[in-house]
């Protein structure tokens, strides 16, 4: 039987400087023993939830990107015709055209981190004699006035899911601060994602 396949299943598409990743994983979850296989992937449903329609179609343009001529995007498979309000007709509409796998990005928060810059700060040693040497030494840096800045914070949910079997099989929760646009946010989620899921296991090249 063949298995789903992530977005970032084919390696190499995705090069990526980690320490320049404003993205990090904060939560994930892998139905036990499960591994994907690459080599088995056939097509792959990439679907985007996002409240701007535009910023959607950009999220599935860069996940299909990643499967090549196996990803297909939902704003195109999912048209008007197709019957959205009937949960078996999906179901089934899905299987019968071949599809083994999905892949969902959906934004579940937009907040804004409000963060003080002290004007002055220097780090000193945790431990301190006495009460005038830990006063004399901090007090500085709280009297003098700094600056605020604000900070935008993206969380965003991926679930992967096996239509052979018919429920998901993977998901992580990933948090991005002041992405450069949809399509830098996508790449730094998409390499985070693959990371985590070749590290665990989750994901085979085989």
């Amino acid at each position: 039987m063949k298995k789903i396949l992530i977005l970032l299943g084919l390696t190499g598409v995705v090069v990526l400087n980690s320490c320049d990743s404003s993205t990090v994983i904060t939560s994930s979850w892998r139905e036990n023993g499960k591994q994907v296989s690459i080599a088995k992937l056939n097509k792959v449903l990439v679907v985007a939830l996002f409240k701007n329609k535009i910023s959607s179609r950009l999220a599935e343009d860069q996940m299909a990107g990643y499967l090549g001529s196996k990803g297909v995007v939902s704003y195109r498979y999912l048209d008007s015709n197709f019957n959205k309000k009937n949960e078996d007709a999906i179901r089934n509409k899905i299987k019968e055209d071949g599809f083994d796998g999905a892949i969902t990005m959906r934004l579940i928060d937009a907040e804004k981190e409000r963060v003080y810059n002290p004007s002055n700060f220097e780090m000193y040693p945790p431990y301190y004699r006495n009460f005038s040497g830990y006063y004399y030494r901090n007090f500085p840096y709280y009297s003098n006035e700094g600056y605020y800045t604000t900070s935008k914070i993206f969380t965003v949910e991926t679930s992967v899911f096996s239509i052979k079997s018919d429920k998901i099989i993977w998901i992580g929760i990933t948090k991005t601060t002041d992405p450069e646009g949809v399509d830098k946010m996508m790449k730094e989620i998409a390499h985070a994602l693959y990371v985590k899921m070749r590290r665990e296991g989750f994901i085979s090249k085989k």
